[in-house]
């Protein structure tokens, strides 16, 4: 009896992290075939804006799956109005193949939710279950725990350990917008995601006016990053008006300080290594420190800011020595933003509406206790300007 693969997603957009995994897959459950089939709409997931058409991302997940001769893309859930529910996937594919075992492929996150999904016991009566298990050893023990509960109800489920790629679709969706991870798309499908400019890769984000510059940089951010991003532009505002700074530039750099902040470590260094940067040793070993430089760099290339924007950007968690005005603000302004609940923020507030150079020296010393108490290494540009500040104020004294 030959076995048939099911894999199905958003694919949005599909990367080598799919590819591979349905390959291996393929291999070692001996499939003689691999149905990749994208979904019009994942339940409970709303496409986010700049989705391709349904057409297009059809298209690109051909062009991704095309070296390989065992995979066949279909439209079957495209062309089906509403959800895409797995269950009326198999039912119809059970009927297109009678006699063949049907082999529904699942990622291990999604597959900690299966029990939740429509018509379970219907899936696996019709279909066996392969898990994709990546690497993190807790989610495949939560994926061997959730196999012997389904197990015992009679499903039929196998686990399969494959080589994570560490990227997402909605990671990768990300990079592109900042022209970057491109290495992690087969290349028929980078080529056709240029050319019809998909993911916001032919977008013009230079000098945007203050309204389209929120709504562009609250879609790179996680959900739960745009409360404080927006509370620290306002901040910002306050502060320099407060204190005689540039309002627009002070905006401006509040809204984009943390716009690359949603990357993983990992990705922090690979969109440093697109970009042609390279760093010291303390930032290669705590890559997720990086996204103020990160920021930085997308917030000049991509967004076309100015120096003092940039500048801001680049030393809001780390500060430096010789900071000006504007970078003080927006180091400031992060730390004291409304949102912000922690022992001592109510002192800074109030101390930053006195003495600004103070804020920062006490939000820095404040950083370095925290990461003292965590048993963390502390940035050598934290401790140079702090060397600074007090330089600066016992020169100032004399």
């Amino acid at each position: 009896m030959k076995r048939i693969g099911i894999f199905g997603g958003a694919f949005n957009p599909p990367h080598i992290g799919h590819i591979r995994a349905a390959a291996q897959a393929a291999s070692l459950l001996g499939l003689s075939k691999v149905l990749l089939i994208p979904a019009r709409q994942v339940p409970g997931k709303a496409l986010p804006d700049g989705t391709p058409t349904p057409r297009q991302r059809l298209e690109l997940l051909r062009r991704c799956a095309g070296e390989y001769p065992s995979f066949e893309v279909l439209d079957l859930e495209l062309t089906r109005e509403g959800d895409s529910y797995t269950w009326d996937t198999v039912k119809a594919l059970r009927r297109s193949f009678p006699k063949e075992e049907l082999v529904l492929m699942v990622g291990s996150d999604a597959f900690l939710n299966f029990p939740h999904w429509k018509n379970v016991k219907a899936i696996c009566r019709e279909a066996s279950i392969a898990v994709l298990c990546r690497g993190d050893k807790a989610e495949r023990a939560a994926a061997a725990k959730e196999k012997k509960a389904l197990e015992d109800k009679g499903a039929k489920i196998t686990l399969v350990d494959n080589d994570a790629v560490p990227i997402s679709s909605t990671q990768l969706r990300r990079l592109l917008a900042f022209d970057s991870g491109w290495e992690f798309l087969p290349m028929p499908g980078a080529e056709y995601i240029r050319r019809e400019g998909l993911y916001h890769t032919a977008a013009d984000w230079k000098n945007l006016p203050m309204d389209r510059l929120e709504k562009v940089v609250v879609s790179l951010l996680n959900p739960n990053r745009v409360k404080h991003v927006l509370g620290c532009r306002d901040t910002a505002v306050e502060l320099a008006r407060r204190w005689g700074a540039d309002e627009t530039d002070a905006a401006r750099a509040g809204l984009l300080h943390d716009v690359t902040k949603a990357l993983d470590g990992p990705l922090q260094l690979t969109l440093c290594r697109d970009y042609g940067k390279i760093l010291d040793e303390f930032s290669q070993k705590y890559p997720k420190t990086l996204h103020a430089l990160t920021g930085s760099l997308v917030a000049e290339r991509i967004f076309g800011e100015n120096k003092a924007v940039v500048s801001a950007i680049c030393h809001h968690t780390t500060g430096c020595a010789e900071m000006n005005l504007l970078d003080t603000i927006i180091y400031v302004a992060d730390y004291i933003e409304p949102n912000r609940d922690f022992p001592g923020v109510e002192r800074l507030r109030r101390l930053a509406d006195r003495d600004l150079r103070e804020a920062l020296k006490l939000g820095l010393e404040m950083t370095l206790d925290h990461l003292k108490d965590q048993g963390s290494e502390v940035s050598p540009q934290t401790r140079e300007t702090l060397l600074w500040l007090n330089g600066q104020k016992a020169a100032a004294d004399c």
